[in-house]
């Protein structure tokens, strides 16, 4: 008894500044009691105000008190360290009111550490160490603490239920399986538990895939809503320059327009806005539910994983498809105004044609997805030719301007700023800003590529060829293997042979793909990125006698 007085009070004989035992205990005139260095040390620290101060009831003294060791808690002080006890338990190892408390202490009851589904019982460290120590306990099954294992018994034979009946849907024990359960289809809880888990993780799956499309689809609206301000701006732009060439009666025409634009662009970035803000409230959802699975997939006791699976609600139906729908932008202001300012002024003495914003609505609701198979890349397919403006004088363009031609002798093509004059190259006359496939059958070694309108021309650049600038990107077909380039980065390229390369275009989601064309359609490489101007279709032909040929799909 007198040691269990002495570890209760123990804390008394701790000085409260270093929070040891006491050595060469001192007390203050106050009546506190400090270890004589501590106290030393704390008062030197205030000599400066020459008034000292207890650290505890914070009383002070004039002049510093003289300290004189305390005999008498100093023998007490050693009778304590001679027993070797230890202090008792924190308040914070014992058992509340929501901890699992050990089954075997007695009085009050420190906090389980681990639970036996075994013994039934939970037990704090000092006494869970026969389950360590015992080979009759080292077999038994511990799992984290748990207020329910009596969930684990049978109600009706008072044994474990080890077993699950896949016919009743229920835990049962061994008991069970020879009497009323007897004929059905019955495993261990431990193999119901691994088939479920299986299911479970491929719901995970699901969702984490939800999870990337749905990051993917708000990634595809913020470029949408970029997009859409850089087209709305080069539109109010083209409008402003127009409407300057006019005189004072175009000046209020133009303001017009502007405002049109602005309306038009704030609705439309305001919808992006919107269905960007859905999907990560969706995406929110589903990594809370994820993290519900989580959390019940790393439960270690079968039952009560099994007690808890059916509980679980079924993954709701996505409210959108995946995929961002082509963007319509702001070019055919540009358009329309060039028109009136050509046929308006006649008009403009009698009356005024309101300047029609038609074909600028911005659709970025989601959409279809990238074809899967040839005949739908198809439906993509546009006639595309090659513009002899943009040709190098060594190309021969032939069967409507579709075949470029490596030929030693110089074509008779007029002057052009557009034109090639480093490389063996050549633009095609139409510009690419929505979703487009085409396809080039080549003979000998050939870039496949796509530029902007202003990529360089200049003679002896190498900033001029395709794929070796930020103006362009070029999948190079040459020595039976293929090379991705864009801004001069070289990307090594796998995939099969064949003469017939397909490009996919989708202009408003950023995405260019290169594909393999023969029985089969084979991804080569794939872009994702922001087109911040039309684009054309290009071709770079290696050597005299090399062709390319833009294919007739239709």
């Amino acid at each position: 008894m007198a040691q269990k007085g002495v570890q209760l009070d123990q804390e008394t004989f701790s000085c409260s500044i270093c929070l040891d035992l006491l050595k060469d205990p001192v007390t203050t005139p106050c009546g506190h009691s400090y270890y004589m260095n501590c106290i030393k040390s704390h008062w030197d620290g205030e000599d400066r105000k020459y008034i000292y101060s207890c650290p505890q009831c914070r009383k002070t003294f004039t002049p510093r008190p003289v300290l004189l060791k305390n005999t008498m808690l100093a023998v007490l002080v050693e009778e304590l360290k001679k027993t070797g006890l230890q202090a008792a338990p924190a308040d914070h190892c014992y058992a509340g009111a929501e901890d699992v408390a050990c089954d075997v202490c007695t009085g009050r009851k420190l906090k389980a550490h681990k639970s036996c589904l075994q013994c039934l019982a939970s037990y704090c460290e000092k006494h869970l160490q026969p389950h360590f120590e015992s080979e009759t306990f080292k077999k038994h099954k511990l799992v984290e603490p748990s207020k329910k294992l009596q969930e684990n018994v049978c109600s009706r034979h008072d044994e474990v239920m080890k077993m699950f009946c896949r016919t009743d849907q229920q835990l049962i024990c061994y008991l069970c399986s020879a009497d009323e359960h007897k004929g059905h289809d019955t495993v261990s809880a431990a193999a119901e538990k691994t088939e479920r888990q299986k299911k479970l993780e491929g719901s995970r799956q699901n969702i984490q895939r939800r999870i990337q499309d749905r990051e993917k689809d708000v990634k595809l609206l913020q470029q949408q809503a970029e997009a859409i301000n850089l087209s709305a701006d080069k539109a109010v732009e083209d409008s402003e320059k127009i409407f300057t060439e006019l005189i004072r009666l175009l000046e209020k025409r133009s303001s017009d327009v502007k405002q049109q634009v602005r309306s038009q662009q704030k609705r439309e970035v305001s919808r992006v806005k919107e269905l960007q803000e859905k999907l990560e409230q969706e995406i929110t959802e589903l990594k809370r539910k994820d993290a519900e699975l989580k959390k019940l997939s790393h439960t270690e006791d079968h039952n009560q994983f099994l007690h808890n699976y059916p509980s679980l609600p079924p993954l709701s139906q996505s409210t959108s498809s995946t995929h961002i729908r082509p963007l319509s932008c702001f070019e055919d202001v540009t358009a329309v105004v060039s028109e009136v300012r050509d046929k308006l002024q006649g008009v403009l003495r009698e009356k005024w044609t309101n300047v029609s914003l038609t074909g600028t609505e911005v659709d970025v609701l989601l959409s279809q997805p990238e074809p899967k198979t040839r005949a739908g890349f198809l439906k993509y397919s546009r006639e595309i030719t090659l513009d002899p403006n943009t040709a190098n004088t060594q190309l021969l363009l032939s069967e409507g301007n579709r075949i470029a031609t490596v030929m030693r002798q110089q074509q008779s093509y007029s002057s052009h700023p557009d034109r090639f004059t480093g490389y063996f190259q050549v633009l095609s006359r139409e510009s690419l800003t929505a979703r487009y496939y085409w396809e080039v059958e080549r003979r000998g070694g050939v870039y496949v590529a796509v530029a902007y309108k202003n990529i360089s021309r200049a003679v002896g650049l190498i900033e001029c060829g395709f794929g070796y600038n930020d103006k362009s990107w070029a999948l190079d077909c040459c020595n039976n293997s293929y090379t991705f380039w864009s801004n001069n980065v070289r990307t090594r390229v796998s995939g099969p042979e064949s003469s017939r390369v397909g490009v996919y275009l989708d202009h408003s989601a950023g995405i260019l793909s290169f594909y393999s064309v023969s029985e089969t359609m084979t991804l080569l490489h794939r872009v994702q990125t922001t087109f911040t101007q039309p684009l054309y279709a290009g071709l770079r032909l290696g050597w005299y006698g090399d062709s390319a040929e833009l294919c007739n799909l239709k």
